[in-house]
């Protein structure tokens, strides 16, 4: 349930660094919370379960929005492994360690909408198993800092269900949800990836009440490999990671405030997931 939204919009006599300062304390209280959590070995999924299927599910291809999920997920996963150079201009905009994260600026009447892309390498865990905590919703509330509820509108089949979800809310800004669909699917050379796409439900209309709809485009694309002539171990495996996303927030905030915010959120995010998933593997055998 949206609660009430506060008035955001260009005409907002909130200064852009007071803006950035209220989410920048949001963010650290919703980590702190899920700290808390997670210190609570009760409170954290590890159960084994069933990895995203090696081939895709036949339910899916009968289904309405199979011809957009398979052109949305080819295109995201082949643009996901191209590189960052030339004239598509991403800047770099952090780094750490192995980490890289790229943007291009953006504005739609007004509104940011950067697309992101960040270029990671994780240790001792396959891309399959990236793939599974990343779109099997029973681990979501756990590496998710900012997720209210979620809502599963349908389970399309074993490799794809249509979520509505809605995120906590952020003085001064209003309160956001999200609909779309995720896909997760086996591609060629080790592959694994997810995709995830707005998209529409009529029992979910958008911007009906307190909520303000998160357009969202979202590919998490994982390559692992590993020493030829080598038995794949958790000591010898690589995983590249390439995340990329698009989001249209659905209504006005600072575009200086927005982009500060990214710099600083989604490095921490990347980081805190896929350190996630290689704890959630620790001692457990290697699924590629």
């Amino acid at each position: 349930m949206c609660r009430s939204a506060n008035i955001e919009g260009p005409h907002s006599t909130l200064p852009d660094d007071e803006f950035y300062d209220a989410v920048e304390t949001g963010f650290d209280k919703m980590e702190e919370e899920r700290c808390a959590r997670v210190s609570s070995p009760t409170e954290v999924t590890r159960d084994e379960v069933e990895l995203p299927p090696p081939a895709i599910d036949n339910r899916l291809t009968v289904h309405p929005l199979w011809a957009e999920i398979d052109r949305i997920s080819t295109e995201q996963i082949q643009a996901a492994f191209e590189g960052v150079g030339g004239e598509i201009g991403w800047q770099l905009f952090a780094e750490e360690g192995d980490m890289r994260m790229y943007r291009r600026e953006m504005e739609v009447d007004g509104m940011v909408m950067d697309p992101l892309k960040a270029i990671h390498k994780v240790r001792g865990v396959s891309a399959r198993e990236m793939c599974h905590y990343f779109f099997n919703p029973r681990y979501r509330y756990e590496w998710e800092t900012t997720l209210e509820t979620m809502n599963i509108v349908e389970a399309v089949s074993s490799d794809t269900l249509v979520f509505h979800q809605t995120f906590k809310r952020i003085w001064p800004a209003s309160q956001r949800d999200a609909l779309f669909w995720s896909h997760v699917r086996a591609a060629p050379h080790n592959t694994y990836a997810v995709t995830n796409h707005s998209t529409a439900h009529p029992d979910y209309p958008s911007n009906t009440g307190a909520c303000i709809r998160l357009l969202v485009t979202v590919c998490l694309a994982c390559r692992s490999t590993f020493p030829p002539n080598e038995t794949p171990g958790r000591d010898n495996i690589t995983t590249s990671i390439a995340y990329c996303s698009t989001v249209n927030p659905g209504g006005w905030a600072p575009a200086g405030a927005l982009r500060a915010i990214y710099k600083r959120e989604y490095p921490k995010f990347l980081k805190r997931f896929t350190n996630y998933v290689v704890e959630q593997c620790r001692d457990k055998p290697l699924a590629i």
